[in-house]
């Protein structure tokens, strides 16, 4: 069974899949509490213009989907605190947006639309030494993040007034974890795709909360059910033949009906 990791493209693909599996429902479960679970998708979306810029200028496409989407985070943030627009409407303007500028600059690079295709729709296997390492110091900065600063980012995350009233710099907090989302969207692009992301981001917190625990048990208990929807999803993809994106999230999506059936039957 463990014959695959004879392999080097296995072992990148698993260690990739490792580190995106603990760090995208870390952050998911505070987009979550914060109503913006559509985030994850809009930042994917615009990240796909970075990656198109990468490819069409022989450089490093993850480099390049990483700061379209921080760029993006902000502007996003930024708009939502002006109140001109809608956070609903800002989501829309810059999914709609992204995806339109990254189609006009793939039409200006004819012949990299295959390359593209990996990235819409994940292609695991084919994460290099230098994804893993980007992927490695991204993820390792999330964490680092999210530890030091938990208590700030729960208490914005609950109550934004409240936090603001306290003395708090909701704002600085705001950014800094919209910014994270951004760093985790492109750093999970190779696993399961822009298409996808925010998939693997929300399912398993969503799946944790049916639960009713703490924030911290839910937040573990979306970590676990993350990393068995991507080794499980590896290990299918591979020996069946299928695309690894698309199973890991199946896989996701049948955690959370398991959860929903035994949320019913500790009720009943």
């Amino acid at each position: 069974m463990f014959s695959l990791f004879q392999y080097d493209f296995i072992v990148r693909a698993f260690a990739a899949g490792l580190i995106t599996a603990v760090v995208a429902p870390a952050i998911g479960m505070f987009l979550v509490v914060r109503r913006y679970s559509l985030m994850a998708d809009t930042l994917a979306h615009v990240s796909l213009v970075g990656v198109a810029v990468g490819l069409l200028t022989n450089t490093n496409p993850v480099l390049g989907s990483l700061i379209a989407a921080v760029i993006a985070s902000i502007a996003i943030e930024g708009l939502r605190e002006s109140k001109k627009v809608f956070g609903e409407s800002i989501l829309a303007l810059f999914l709609s947006g992204g995806l339109a500028l990254a189609v006009v600059i793939v039409s200006l690079g004819h012949g990299f639309s295959v390359n593209l295709m990996s990235y819409l729709f994940g292609s695991i296997t084919t994460v290099s030494a230098t994804d893993i390492s980007i992927i490695a110091a991204a993820g390792a900065i999330i964490l680092i993040a999210l530890a030091v600063f938990y208590k700030e980012f729960f208490s914005v995350a609950f109550n934004e007034e409240l936090s603001a009233a306290s003395g708090m710099n909701v704002r600085a907090y705001n950014v800094a974890l919209i910014v994270l989302a951004a760093v985790t969207v492109s750093l999970s692009m190779r696993i399961v795709g822009a298409l996808l992301i925010g998939a693997l981001m929300i399912i398993p917190t969503v799946s944790a909360i049916q639960f009713k625990m703490s924030f911290k048990k839910t937040l573990a208990l979306s970590m676990g059910f993350s990393l068995f929807a991507v080794i499980s999803g590896l290990f299918a993809s591979y020996y069946f033949n299928l695309a690894s994106g698309g199973t890991i999230v199946v896989i996701a999506l049948l955690v959370f009906c398991l959860s929903l059936l035994a949320n019913k039957g500790l009720k009943g």
